[in-house]
């Protein structure tokens, strides 16, 4: 049986033989973890970090439950972002489930004006 961890790499891997970020079009990236949420704008061609966001950084100051930081998250790099000039970006889930917190997280980002 395949344990949690090797089961998301599989998917993970399936869904990066598709899923590419280019310089038009960059890829977000989402990871999470049981204290935080983290989320890129990576522009695969060059191989570049655009944009990042963490619940755990210093400038993230939400309350709430993980989902409501997960949308201020999304909110935060959709801001940061836009003012790198990205308004298109292709949404990596990164192997987990489109639920919770990964879609709190998409849609605050969609929220702070990103398209994908």
């Amino acid at each position: 049986m395949l344990g949690k961890l090797s089961r998301r790499e599989r998917i993970k891997k399936g869904i990066r033989k598709t899923l590419s970020g280019s310089t038009n079009r960059p890829r977000l990236s989402v990871f999470r973890s049981n204290k935080g949420i983290y989320a890129q704008v990576i522009d695969d061609l060059s191989g570049k970090t655009l944009a990042s966001a963490s619940s755990l950084s210093k400038e993230f100051s939400a309350e709430g439950s993980k989902s409501q930081q997960s949308n201020a998250v999304g909110k935060m790099v959709a801001e940061k972002a836009i003012a790198a000039g990205i308004k298109e970006v292709v949404f990596d889930r990164n192997g987990y489930l489109y639920h919770g917190r990964i879609k709190s997280l998409a849609e605050g980002a969609r929220e702070g004006g990103l398209i994908f």
